[in-house]
């Protein structure tokens, strides 16, 4: 059993082929909510074959569901890093105009060709503090070393076969 966006023939919206929203399906499957008659002839079996039905339907519309809000949220997410990405990209360019523009303040007390000098010795010096401390926060990576634990200790309780398998099979793959 499945509803749709439409009534009619039309969507409720209003227009007759307008396209549904961003990210939300256009069908979604519901519960087949049918009354269960207890006392007549519903056996143990057919009960469970219903609550069975019933609980792995509502699974899959609760992960229809959440796939179609994620998956909204993650476009808008894309959008706004897109604009970001965009922004910081003008104001890298722009900075060229603020850095010329220092270099011509500079120039006002002192001759050109110092200026500039300065302005360029003080942004390779800038870069190379930004280069130190990415090296600082790189060294602070270290082995993930719970999930090596975890590893070692599912290879202790699996059977033995299907661990030096799993060893073969990581050596043959690095």
């Amino acid at each position: 059993m499945s509803f749709t966006n439409r009534i009619n023939g039309r969507d409720k919206t209003g227009g007759r082929h307008a396209a549904p929203e961003a990210g939300a399906p256009s069908t979604i499957t519901a519960i087949p909510l049918t009354d269960v008659d207890v006392m007549s002839s519903a056996t143990v079996g057919s009960l469970v074959k219903d609550a069975t039905a019933q609980v792995s339907t509502l699974v899959r519309a609760e992960v229809e569901l959440a796939k179609a809000e994620v998956t909204g949220e993650i476009k808008k997410g894309l959008q706004g890093s897109v604009l970001f990405i965009l922004a910081l990209t003008v104001l890298l360019f722009s900075s060229f105009f603020f850095f010329f523009f220092l270099a011509e303040l500079l120039d006002v007390w002192m001759s050109r060709w110092l200026a500039f000098l300065i302005v360029f010795l003080a942004m390779v010096v800038f870069a190379f503090f930004l280069a130190f401390l990415g090296y600082l926060r790189v060294r602070k990576i270290r082995a993930p070393e719970k999930t090596i634990n975890s590893l070692k200790e599912a290879k202790t309780v699996l059977p033995s076969s299907v661990g030096e398998q799993t060893a073969i099979d990581g050596r043959h793959a690095g």
